[in-house]
């Protein structure tokens, strides 16, 4: 990577977008790289739309704002495409990844007015069946490492693990469900 990667989560409060941008920033940091990730949000509630960001680069970040025209934009929660200008500002050679069960081809045929690539992952079915629980976030995160091509996969699944190995120390069966959604998500967002 020779520039500055800007990426945009939409989700609602509760579904892990956040943290999923704070993931992204460590394991980036990790592996040598400059990162930011952070989130906007006021006094939303559980559910309530959420933003958080990611900008990720190999040399110095200077500029600190939210981002106004990323190179990504991830869709936590399908059903903020019709309540949130989810891409406003995206690039035109930008892409929307969006957590839903319908193929890109579907989506655009909803969303025609969205001129970028569209990238689809069931983010539900994943994590519901390698965590027992709907946690969208960690397939939303392998998958935009997957369409973004941030970092080498492996280099990705190898600091996932390290992380959830420090973050799930008491929970074995979190470390091995996380890393289950993610190398799914990797093989499955289309």
């Amino acid at each position: 990577m020779s520039k500055l990667i800007e990426i945009r989560w939409h989700g609602r409060g509760g579904q892990g977008a956040k943290t999923a941008a704070l993931l992204l920033a460590d394991v980036a940091f990790s592996t040598g790289m400059y990162v930011q990730g952070f989130p906007e949000y006021g006094p939303e509630r559980m559910g309530a739309p959420i933003t958080a960001y990611n900008r990720i680069s190999d040399t110095r970040i200077r500029v600190h704002s939210n981002i106004y025209e990323p190179d990504y934009v991830v869709v936590v929660d399908e059903t903020l495409l019709d309540s949130v200008p989810v891409t406003k500002g995206l690039k035109n050679d930008g892409a929307i990844i969006i957590n839903t069960d319908k193929t890109p081809e579907e989506m655009k045929k909803l969303y025609s007015n969205y001129a970028c690539r569209m990238h689809t992952i069931d983010a539900r079915k994943i994590s519901e069946k390698a965590l027992g629980k709907y946690f969208p976030n960690t397939p939303m995160l392998a998958a935009v490492v997957k369409i973004s091509n941030l970092m080498d996969e492996a280099k990705f699944i190898e600091e996932m693990n390290l992380s959830f190995e420090h973050k799930f120390a008491a929970k074995r069966s979190m470390i091995n469900g996380n890393m289950n959604a993610l190398i799914s998500a990797l093989k499955e967002v289309k």
